[in-house]
């Protein structure tokens, strides 16, 4: 079971989630560092995330774009990386392995014919279904350590870091 397998993601390496509690204190201050909790759970997050998606071959990023494709069929390339937050290389590198595995393709856009218009293919309709059985296993493993108030609270205060 994933679960178990990322039981002790924050655990230092080598020990065990039981010997977690005894070694905490080995960690002195850094302990009380906020950064060092959110990489620790990043970590776990991401390797959480990794093993979930072994089989569909996407990456985070890859499916965000999707996602967000889907959402908003003709999304320009430049809104859509500004929309995610990434720089236009990365997002140029990101639709070109998307367009190349043919789960999507760039048209020219209607509305500004200097714009790259993104819509999906079949192909990636059916792979952005299957990621998203993925994501709701994902969100599942992360939302279970949460109450629902405590999951709408994280989120409001995450979102204040990264806005």
């Amino acid at each position: 079971m994933i679960k178990d397998r990322f039981a002790d993601a924050i655990t230092p390496a080598g020990s065990s989630p039981a010997a977690a509690g005894a070694e905490e204190a080995d960690i002195g201050a850094i302990n009380d560092i906020l950064g060092f909790h959110i990489r620790l759970a990043h970590g776990a997050c991401l390797r959480h995330f990794t093993e979930t998606f072994a089989d569909l071959d996407l990456t985070q990023k890859q499916v965000s774009v999707l996602w967000l494709v889907d959402d908003h069929p003709g999304i320009a390339q430049t809104d859509l990386a500004q929309r995610l937050r990434m720089d236009r290389a990365t997002t140029m590198a990101i639709i070109n392995r998307l367009q190349a595995k043919h789960f999507l393709r760039r048209d020219r856009s209607e509305k500004d014919g200097r714009k790259q218009a993104l819509h999906l293919q079949p192909e990636g309709i059916a792979m952005l279904a299957r990621a998203k059985q993925a994501i709701a296993e994902h969100e599942a493993w992360v939302k279970s350590r949460f109450t629902d108030k405590e999951v709408r609270q994280l989120i409001e205060l995450l979102s204040r870091i990264h806005e």
